[in-house]
């Protein structure tokens, strides 16, 4: 997926997971300038889409960052790895959604931020609308 030049991609076919399941993949970018790279941020989470609040929860999360030494080429591929947990499943309901993303962050040293995300699906719950007759 593309978004705002970052691609990810899974190394696995597919975008739908089971719980206990190794997730992995890597995100691109070039159109930074080595010297121009502060950091980034590479996230796998869920969050909550429908009536009343947004809630949200980061199950691994990784910060590479300049400044600290952190190596970061955007002539390479970065990867991103983690073992999905058991819940929460993701979810189709007619008031509240629950979606997983893997979520990229780049920081320039310009001050802009640019943010690429590739949803998929933990688990085979029924949304839903598969399960009216």
């Amino acid at each position: 997926m593309t978004d705002s030049n970052i691609t990810l991609r899974f190394h696995a076919n597919g975008r739908a997971f089971h719980p206990g399941e190794e997730i992995s993949g890597e995100y691109r970018f070039d159109w930074l300038a080595l010297d121009e790279i502060q950091a980034v941020e590479v996230s796998v989470l869920w969050y909550t889409d429908g009536k009343g609040d947004t809630d949200m929860a980061v199950h691994d999360f990784r910060r590479i960052s300049a400044e600290e030494g952190g190596w970061i080429d955007p002539r390479r591929p970065g990867e991103f790895r983690t073992v999905l947990p058991n819940s929460p499943l993701s979810y189709d309901g007619a008031i509240l959604k629950i979606k997983w993303c893997v979520r990229v962050r780049v920081f320039s040293e310009r001050g802009k931020e640019v943010v690429g995300e590739l949803p998929f699906r933990l688990g085979a719950v029924l949304s839903v609308k598969a399960a009216a007759p």
